[in-house]
């Protein structure tokens, strides 16, 4: 596809430094066969991506394996023995979501390990912003146990990591997957240092992620139950929808947070052509969240934004993400979008009445 103009120069016209990505074959040795969560994911993106010209652009942060240690920051360490042996005996189903074969425990290890190499790269100012584009994803790994196709929790690893070698105060992980991140949620709760804002269509896999999970204390802003904002949201959402959820709920609760560092989990499956689920948002919508975080990230922390990606299994869907998210930091226009609104546009119920539940349960007034 040629190009109007080189990304690349683009970027050094206006003082920036590239941005960075890890990406690493070893992910694709966590075979799965058949199912939705295949090394299938990641080979359309980074093909994607090479065809036009994007990854050239763009700064490779080499993965590493995330040490017992970092590990155990999330995770109970007889249960990181567990995925270890059960990997080496041949691996299987873990349940009926989570397939582990031979190589998934070292490409765990790396997926870990290289969100923590992205977090630390832009923590150090190798690179302004980074996309771990890893495998399996993590955001409903708990501590004890694999689920949603998860083994170990990167965003969680990684935000620990960040908390502890950079001394940071206030981290916010927002997940826009279609699923409620509830292993991340379970990693901090009660942490005060870490807000986690989640938008996820309810009820749906893994069936948590309720208002009444994370009431807050409006006056202090974290409660008993952990320091997390749910959003949890009907089936049928639009672009519209998910718009007034950032406007009223997720941009004022980031600026009163005031992070040092933006994590994100990003899942494409809220895509109304992804099969995963029932929200209908385009990829206008997406590239919608995607600016609306780079804003927040320029506004709120220097920039300094990491995304790890968890789910999405529409490989057009997929390629046309993250190609925009790198097109964007890249500092290039938005390009149409190719697929389309929702072919079947039905307004969903009480989106009115949650938007106010949320504000009045966070405080945001």
């Amino acid at each position: 596809m040629p190009e109007s103009s080189s990304s690349k120069d683009n970027a050094k016209q206006a003082g920036r430094a590239a941005p960075g990505y890890v990406y690493d074959p070893v992910f694709l040795e966590h075979k799965t066969g058949a199912h939705p969560e295949s090394e299938r994911r990641l080979e359309a993106i980074i093909s994607d991506l090479d065809w036009k010209g994007i990854r050239q652009q763009l700064k490779r942060i080499p993965a590493r394996p995330a040490t017992l240690e970092e590990l155990t920051t999330v995770h109970k360490a007889e249960y990181i023995a567990r995925i270890e042996e059960y990997a080496k005996a041949g691996g299987g189903w873990w349940d009926a979501d989570t397939m582990i074969s031979p190589g998934t425990y070292k490409a765990a290890l790396y997926a870990a390990g290289g969100s923590i190499a992205a977090v630390d790269a832009v923590l150090n100012n190798v690179v302004p912003c980074a996309y771990a584009l890893v495998r399996p994803p993590g955001h409903h790994a708990t501590n004890s146990n694999a689920m949603g196709f998860c083994i170990f929790n990167n965003i969680a690893v990684a935000a620990n990591y960040a908390l502890k070698q950079f001394n940071l105060a206030r981290i916010l992980i927002i997940d826009f997957d279609v699923h409620h991140g509830n292993g991340t949620q379970e990693a901090f709760t009660n942490n005060p240092y870490v807000l986690y804002i989640s938008t996820h269509q309810y009820p749906l896999f893994p069936g948590t992620g309720h208002l009444a999970e994370v009431d807050r204390d409006p006056g202090k802003g974290v409660s008993p139950h952990g320091t997390a904002i749910n959003i949890p949201m009907p089936a049928g959402c639009r672009d519209a929808e998910y718009k007034r959820v950032f406007e009223e709920i997720i941009i004022p609760a980031s600026r009163r947070f005031k992070p040092e560092l933006l994590l994100v989990s990003s899942g494409y499956d809220v895509h109304w052509a992804d099969e995963m689920s029932n929200m209908r948002l385009s990829m206008d919508g997406i590239y919608y969240i995607t600016r609306v975080l780079k804003q927040l990230a320029d506004e709120l922390c220097g920039g300094k934004c990491v995304y790890c990606l968890e789910g999405g299994y529409n490989y057009e869907v997929l390629k046309c993400a993250v190609n925009y998210t790198f097109n964007l930091w890249l500092g290039e226009k938005y390009n149409d979008d190719p697929l389309g609104p929702p072919p079947h546009d039905i307004a969903p119920s009480g989106v009115e009445e949650l938007i106010a539940e949320v504000k009045k349960r966070a405080g945001i007034y």
